[in-house]
């Protein structure tokens, strides 16, 4: 069932910034104010960094958007490292993980997670997957259950999006004038700046329309959304509700990156959701 929530945030912001003191280590190293150890691990033969920290019972994996990395979840971290394990790492192909081959989808993701995991020494986890992490925290749930706790979806993608005719006139143009030698539809920022070898990884992970999968997904799902958000707009956020047995929606101020515009009320109501929910799971 979906809800707003509506948060104080300067309130909270004092609570939050004082209640934690196990792992907020304030120096200001470039983009880590927290002093967190950037690790490798070497999955699947390429270097993979990641960051670890806390010792609590149950692990917490954060898996970032695409044109991110694992420093995009650090202020979650500060605020959730002293009940629980935290991990969160830089796919391949961002941060500083080695880049993967050209033929790379969601499914080789989701498998580098696993495999992580495994070097790791955890057996089972809670994913939080934004936008094309949210991806690979579906791919996990639907083939990979017997490793998974819960999901959290921020503003996920994984269902293919709704087409205005003006696109596809675009589209349409854009290969007529390939034919031509002539260049047109020069693409999102995110294709644009990729390498050539990323280039096809990404059309590849874009076009993959994961709506099917939804069914499968039976652990406990929480889905936090921006209430602006363009890049995944609303009506996915419904359809992740209506399609994920159980799953419990949460709205917050912001666009596709309310989790950091928002990120107070988003450390509160997530704290406040695992720690109903950890005495169901193993």
């Amino acid at each position: 069932m979906a809800c707003d929530v509506e948060v104080d945030t300067k309130q909270q912001r004092n609570v939050i910034e004082n209640s934690n003191p196990h792992c907020d280590n304030s120096q200001n190293i470039n983009r880590n104010p927290y002093g967190f150890e950037r690790k490798f691990a070497v999955v699947n033969g390429k270097k993979l960094s990641y960051f670890s920290v806390g010792n609590g019972k149950n692990t917490l994996v954060f898996l970032h958007g695409w044109g991110s990395d694992a420093t995009a979840f650090f202020f979650a971290m500060k605020q959730l490292c002293a009940k629980y394990r935290v991990v969160a790492l830089d796919f391949f192909g961002f941060g500083q993980s080695d880049f993967p081959p050209d033929y790379y989808d969601v499914a080789h993701y989701a498998n580098d997670v696993a495999k992580l995991l495994e070097i790791l020494d955890i057996e089972k986890a809670t994913f939080f997957g934004h936008s094309f992490g949210g991806r690979v925290a579906i791919e996990l749930a639907a083939f990979y259950p017997q490793i998974v706790n819960r999901i959290v979806l921020i503003d996920s993608a994984g269902i293919k999006p709704r087409r205005k005719p003006s696109y596809y006139l675009k589209v349409l143009a854009h290969k007529i004038l390939k034919k031509l030698g002539k260049s047109g539809l020069r693409g999102s920022s995110d294709y644009s700046s990729l390498s050539e070898d990323m280039k096809k990884v990404f059309v590849r992970v874009v076009n993959y329309d994961q709506k099917n999968l939804l069914e499968k997904i039976k652990c406990p799902c929480a889905v936090f959304w921006g209430k602006s958000d363009e890049e995944t707009p609303l009506y996915m956020y419904k359809c992740f509700l209506k399609k994920i047995d159980g799953a419990q929606g949460f709205l917050l101020d912001g666009g596709h990156f309310a989790f950091v515009e928002d990120r107070y009320a988003f450390s509160l109501i997530l704290a406040a959701y695992l720690a109903e929910t950890d005495e169901g799971i193993s």
